[in-house]
């Protein structure tokens, strides 16, 4: 006989009278402007309850003050709304709730499952444009072709001049990402770093698509990337932020639910 799954498990648990587990998700939010982040994690929060029967999900931004000190409740689980295991969530994060017991899972960029969740949204993409799935011979990954070649995505995320955490997250995304998309060139390039968003943009065919590697549309997906863009004279496709996509809310569940 099969075990109970996770979510059933917590359901047994709140009929019996135990008390329902709880979930902050935390993200960086818009310190210049912090209500409307924190009003879209809130939304994000409800999705994902609706995955997660029997538990609490809360949320806050770091850029909210107070916010963060006033959901998180002792043994609840943190999922940090992120996408590497830099600064904020190996620093910021676990010193404002250093005086809460907590337990902080792996942050939304490094979960296993994310790069079949971007390859699926890059083919929806592709399909818009009338492009092929498969690889062809002499495609832009082949050695040797020519860099500006059709069939190129470009994987835009912030980086960091504070250390390389947060570079090294997105190129281990984009090598995970390569292998489902082999009829692309995928390419990386940062706004904080080089090599920079422009510079990587002004190379890239005019069927090309960009993916910003971001939890959130804040001030870098609305205006930096665009501006660099612009720059670059890209006119390819845009698509949205990789954290604003719907399937995210059952992808954190499920993150949940495996913690």
């Amino acid at each position: 006989m099969s075990s109970p799954s996770p979510a059933s498990q917590v359901i047994d648990a709140q009929t019996s009278g135990a008390a329902p587990k709880t979930v902050v998700l935390v993200a960086h939010g818009q310190p210049s402007a912090p209500n409307p982040p924190e009003h879209s994690l809130a939304q994000l929060a409800e999705q994902v309850a609706s995955f997660l029967p029997g538990w609490q999900v809360r949320s806050a931004t770091l850029a909210q003050p107070g916010r963060l000190e006033q959901v998180v409740q002792p043994g609840a689980l943190v999922y940090p709304f992120f996408m590497a295991e830099g600064w904020f969530t190996g620093k910021v994060l676990p010193k404002r709730i250093c005086h809460v017991d907590h337990r902080q899972l792996p942050p939304f960029g490094q979960d296993p499952n994310l790069p079949e969740l971007a390859a699926r949204l890059v083919r929806q993409a592709r399909t818009a444009q009338g492009q092929p799935f498969e690889a062809a011979s002499g495609s832009a990954s082949d050695s040797g072709s020519d860099p500006s070649a059709p069939g190129c995505l470009l994987l835009a995320a912030h980086g960091s001049a504070r250390g390389p955490k947060a570079a090294a997250a997105t190129e281990l995304f984009a090598t995970a990402l390569r292998p489902l998309l082999p009829e692309l060139e995928v390419r990386t390039a940062y706004i904080e770093q080089a090599p920079y968003l422009a510079d990587v943009a002004s190379n890239m065919p005019s069927d090309g698509l960009c993916l910003p590697f971001f939890a959130q549309s804040g001030d870098h997906v609305k205006d930096d990337i665009p501006e660099a863009l612009s720059s670059a004279k890209f006119d390819g496709t845009v698509l949205p932020a990789l954290g604003t996509t719907p399937e995210v809310a059952r992808l954190i569940a499920k993150a949940i639910q495996r913690a």
